[in-house]
């Protein structure tokens, strides 16, 4: 993301992204609604800074989703193992 760079205006953000100003303004509201971008208004221009404590909270919950899918993925994993094998997985015996 162009903002890790450090603050930025809605011109420099939007001007290399093949979408609409109107909708570069729309993703902006999203991630300030998110708490992860705040902005400022000087005048008419507007510039853009990442709110680094905001990304640490979704980076935190991104990693506690990634464990838990991956969990999932290794018991679907053993389970597929043992279907494929004749095996059972649910306790019962065939």
């Amino acid at each position: 993301m162009r903002l890790t760079r450090g603050p930025a205006t809605v011109s420099d953000l939007a001007r290399p992204l093949p979408i609409s100003l109107p909708a570069v303004l729309q993703h902006l509201a999203v991630l300030e609604d998110s708490g992860l971008v705040r902005s400022e208004k000087n005048g008419r221009v507007r510039t853009c800074y990442i709110e680094p404590r905001a990304l640490g909270h979704a980076e935190r919950w991104l990693n506690a989703q990634r464990l838990e899918w991956e969990s999932r993925f290794d018991q679907l994993a053993i389970h597929l193992q043992a279907v494929k094998y004749g095996g059972s997985t649910d306790g019962d015996e065939k």
